[in-house]
């Protein structure tokens, strides 16, 4: 595979596209020109503008299958050997949009994309776009960023609190003592396949939308703490961007407090 970027690659398509619509509209008066010819009857005018059609529509055909033939890019190899990925994120920073790498997803507050190399195609918080421009998959997550996020901070809560309780249950430590957030993870997405619907990164950017929700109670009075501590040392822990383009690690939970 060349080292052409995918944005250069469609740029270059694009103008040459643009030669083919020029031609075509020369085809479509031409056309134009026989039907009014053979309206009126005029055959003179009729034979000039036929012959003209036919080196027109030829021509167009020829432009046409070079355009075709002049695109090699091989997107799918692009995708899996992370130029895309380092393409998007140079292209953003140059925008001032941060947008980070992790574990084959881009991370752009508040949005989480995950690839397809198989079918050319990104899912932007599991929403597929085939739209795969960098330069427009840059200007979507900008979009994103701008507006409020879509999330429901006490629903979140909830099931946090709930699966806290679980892991807190079966590891046999006392309520309210920090656990890890991994475990909490490993609880959440317990049902086969669920960890690919719901990946660790989408987990630390809901813990950061909750985190700036300022939402912290759940219904029965319980206190949500995600403390720093010397867990965030260990290889398990959870990242994802902050509104400022900032990395921000998260890696215990606790709850406190409540009615028992």
């Amino acid at each position: 595979m060349s080292n052409q970027s995918l944005e250069d690659a469609l740029e270059a398509i694009e103008r040459e596209a643009a030669v083919v619509v020029r031609a075509s509209a020369a085809v479509h008066t031409e056309a134009k020109r026989v039907r009014a010819a053979a309206a009126s009857g005029q055959l003179r005018a009729l034979r000039q503008s036929l012959e003209t059609l036919t080196r027109l529509a030829e021509q167009t055909a020829v432009t046409a299958r070079e355009v075709q033939s002049g695109w090699a890019f091989d997107e799918h190899a692009y995708f899996a050997s992370g130029g895309y990925t380092a393409e998007v994120m140079a292209l953003a920073a140059g925008q001032g949009l941060s947008v980070f790498a992790s574990d084959e997803r881009m991370l752009s507050y508040p949005a989480v994309v995950s690839l397809s190399a198989s079918d050319a195609s990104v899912l932007i918080d599991k929403v597929k776009d085939r739209r795969v421009r960098p330069s427009v998959l840059v200007r979507t997550l900008k979009a994103l960023q701008a507006r409020p996020p879509k999330f429901k901070a006490e629903v979140f809560l909830e099931a946090l609190a709930t699966a806290y309780r679980l892991v807190v249950a079966s590891s046999g430590v006392r309520a309210g003592a920090t656990v890890k957030l991994l475990d909490v993870y490993h609880v959440l997405t317990v049902l086969p396949g669920s960890a690919k619907e719901y990946s660790r990164q989408e987990l630390a950017r809901d813990l950061y939308l909750l985190d700036q929700s300022g939402v912290t109670t759940t219904r029965d009075g319980r206190v949500l703490a995600l403390p720093a501590s010397a867990l965030t040392r260990d290889a398990g822990v959870l990242r994802t961007v902050t509104r400022s383009g900032q990395d921000k690690v998260y890696a215990g939970i606790s709850f406190e407090g409540g009615r028992s």
